[in-house]
């Protein structure tokens, strides 16, 4: 009697276990993405990653801005390569705001850049407390330290935490994104970058400056990684030629 009970159960159970396996292994493997646009010569607006839009259209998620005449500059560092503060003073000089990502380490040995960034009234933004793949990390508490340590970590330096965030090497996932909206945070990607980042390969200024001016459109949020020398040095030419071309700078406080 004993057997053909447990049997009985085992058959009944036994189909919603099978029915439920595929629903748990497609979200143990929920996919990520590498964030990306497709580059437009002639200073046309680009798309940007395609395979991602649904998840992408939030207010929130910042990826473009208005099809307007209208740049805003950001900037990305882990850190710092005696290039962020003469890019902080062409800002100034050229009375231009900009965004800052960085992350803890650069926060941690770099608290006067980070003051500065926040007391000459640019945007200080979430890169995470150490780069992390974002995308990995499908517990919220360890994904809500790696946001919350680094505004502790900003504030103990006297600095000013904001809920801009950008994700590390722009790698993110619906989990991620969902995350962040739960956390407050605005996510930010871009629609223009370059090869910039490599300090031992950096791009010859003149054909980089002609590149960015290319590919510069309407409601661009340019990617610059404040490491490149070669960015320090065209910054003050480009925002010249660009307010030439009759484009203006704004803020991502405007979105």
């Amino acid at each position: 009697m004993k057997k053909t009970v447990i049997r009985s159960l085992f058959y009944i159970i036994l189909p919603t276990i099978l029915v439920s396996l595929p629903y748990a292994f497609v979200n143990s493997k929920a996919p990520s993405y590498d964030y990306y646009f497709k580059a437009v010569e002639g200073n046309q607006r680009p798309e940007v990653c395609p395979e991602a839009a649904e998840l992408l259209e939030h207010k929130d998620i910042i990826t473009i801005g208005p099809d307007e005449k209208k740049i805003y500059l950001t900037f990305d560092a882990g850190f710092d390569n005696d290039n962020m503060g003469k890019i902080l003073d062409t800002l100034k000089q050229k009375g231009v705001s900009g965004a800052f990502f960085v992350d803890g380490n650069f926060v941690k040995s770099q608290p006067d850049l980070v003051n500065r960034i926040c007391s000459e009234g640019h945007i200080l933004g979430n890169h995470t407390l150490s780069h992390a793949d974002m995308s990995t990390l499908s517990d919220f508490e360890k994904y809500k330290t790696q946001v919350v340590s680094w505004n502790d970590l900003v504030t103990e330096v006297g600095g000013t935490p904001t809920e801009y965030f950008r994700f590390p090497c722009g790698r993110f996932s619906e989990t991620a994104l969902q995350y962040n909206e739960k956390l407050g945070l605005k996510t930010v990607f871009w629609s223009f970058a370059y090869y910039d980042w490599d300090v031992n390969d950096q791009p010859d200024t003149q054909a980089a400056l002609q590149k960015i001016l290319s590919r510069t459109h309407n409601g661009c949020i340019m990617l610059l990684h404040s490491v490149s020398k070669t960015n320090a040095e065209l910054l003050p030419t480009l925002i010249d030629r660009l307010q030439q071309q009759g484009y203006t700078f704004g803020s991502l406080s405007d979105f």
